[in-house]
């Protein structure tokens, strides 16, 4: 018996050594967060120079172009503020249509972009439409939707004819043009034609008999 004491005095020590290194780390590790969560606030967190992005269809063809002179990430709500922005509409089957401010703020990964200052958007002219131009301090673009919009005021000029007014909705795809509330239209002779050539028949099949 006198023999075995001190294998087991050695054996418990050893036990004792076990557990306690056991309650230690176990301890450490619910005391110290090792990967503690990150922390999202509105904070920049990249930034980028003369940068360039672009959309494209399912096919791979280019559809919008995004470009700017700088561009700050905010993690928080993963928006892109942008300086001096420039953003192209080239889908096939509308008007290449180009926007400028001098300011912009792209949302929900280029869904949603809110030009701000001197916003300009410029639709070039096709075989049955003049050319636009819609000018305000805000521009909202809806890209994958074709549209822009503003509820502030705004100067629509298409071809010769001018509007001023207040709330402006444009749909490229479908050419359709909604100002809320007009102060100053004026009509040019051109526009007047075409709208008159649209609402008179070509051919009056409903002429008296002799």
């Amino acid at each position: 018996m006198k023999d075995r004491l001190p294998s087991l005095i050695a054996l418990f020590l050893l036990l004792v050594l076990v557990l306690c290194s056991w309650w230690a780390a176990d301890y450490a590790q619910r005391a110290v967060q090792v990967d503690p969560p990150r922390r999202i606030t509105h904070e920049i967190d990249a930034w980028s120079r003369d940068f360039v992005m672009l959309r494209t269809d399912p096919t791979g063809k280019p559809i919008n172009r995004l470009e700017g002179v700088y561009a700050e990430h905010f993690p928080d709500d993963d928006s892109y503020h942008i300086t001096t922005p420039r953003a192209v509409g080239q889908r096939e089957d509308s008007p290449i249509t180009v926007a400028v401010s001098k300011t912009a703020v792209m949302e929900e990964g280029g869904k949603r972009i809110v030009m701000n200052g001197d916003a300009h958007v410029h639709r070039q002219p096709d075989a049955n439409n003049d050319v636009l131009d819609v000018r305000s301090q805000q521009l909202i673009l809806l890209p994958d939707e074709d549209l822009v919009y503003t509820d502030l005021p705004a100067q629509v000029l298409k071809g010769r004819s001018r509007m001023n007014g207040t709330g402006m909705r444009y749909n490229n795809k479908t050419r359709q043009l909604q100002v809320s509330s007009s102060t100053d239209v004026e009509i040019s002779g051109d526009e007047t034609r075409k709208r008159r050539e649209t609402e008179i028949p070509a051919h009056n099949t409903d002429q008296k008999k002799p």
